[in-house]
C-alpha cells in the first residue's frame, strides 16, 4: 500500500461505501455464494452489497439475500464489522449479519451462484484473505471487528479484535 494513504479509520474519515453481508447458518452449514459480478466476482462470499439511500444496515442485508440466492433471512443478528482500505483509495465499512433460518426457495441469480457448505470445509482458499481471521469468529458467535487493507485482491495488513 502507498505509504501516503492511510486507512480511512486512522484519519477520521468516512468510507466511501456502506456495505452488508448476510451469512444464515443452519444445521452445521452455512450458506455462500459465488459471486458472478462486481468487486469479488469469482471468489466465494455471503449475500450481501451496497447500502441504498435511507436504508438500515439489517435493511440492507435482509433485501440483498432476497435479490441474490431468494431467501428471507430469520433470526438475524448483526455478528461484526469489518473495515477495508484499498490502495487505490477505495473504503468500504462493511457490516456482518448472521441468520438463524430462512424462508422462500433457494434460486441462482444473474449475481450469485448460491451453495451450503459445512462449517468444518469453509473454502478460505477461494474466499478474500481477510475471511480466514474472521470467518471462525463469526462462526463461533463471536462479535468482532476487523481491519484490512489490500493491495488489489492482496492483503497487505489486518487486525481483528473480538468482543
Amino acid at each position: 500500500m502507498d505509504s501516503a494513504l492511510r486507512p480511512y479509520w486512522e484519519t477520521g474519515e468516512s468510507p466511501r461505501e456502506r456495505a452488508v453481508l448476510c451469512f444464515i447458518l443452519a444445521g452445521g452449514r452455512v450458506l455462500l455464494i459465488q459471486k458472478k459480478r462486481g468487486l469479488g466476482a469469482g471468489k466465494i462470499n455471503g449475500p450481501g452489497g451496497r447500502l441504498e439511500p435511507g436504508e438500515t444496515p439489517l435493511q440492507a442485508a435482509i433485501r440483498e439475500t432476497e435479490e441474490e440466492v431468494g431467501l428471507t433471512p430469520l433470526g438475524t443478528r448483526e455478528a461484526g464489522s469489518l473495515f477495508f482500505q484499498f490502495a487505490d483509495g477505495h473504503s468500504i465499512h462493511c457490516t456482518v449479519f448472521t441468520a438463524t433460518g430462512s424462508t422462500g426457495e433457494l434460486v441462482e441469480t444473474d449475481e450469485a451462484a448460491p451453495f451450503w457448505e459445512d462449517t468444518a470445509t469453509i473454502p478460505y482458499d477461494r474466499m478474500w484473505a481477510d475471511d480466514e481471521h474472521w470467518f471462525p469468529a463469526m462462526l463461533a458467535g463471536a462479535t468482532f471487528t476487523g481491519y484490512f487493507t489490500f493491495e488489489g485482491d492482496r492483503m497487505t495488513g489486518h487486525r481483528v479484535e473480538l468482543a
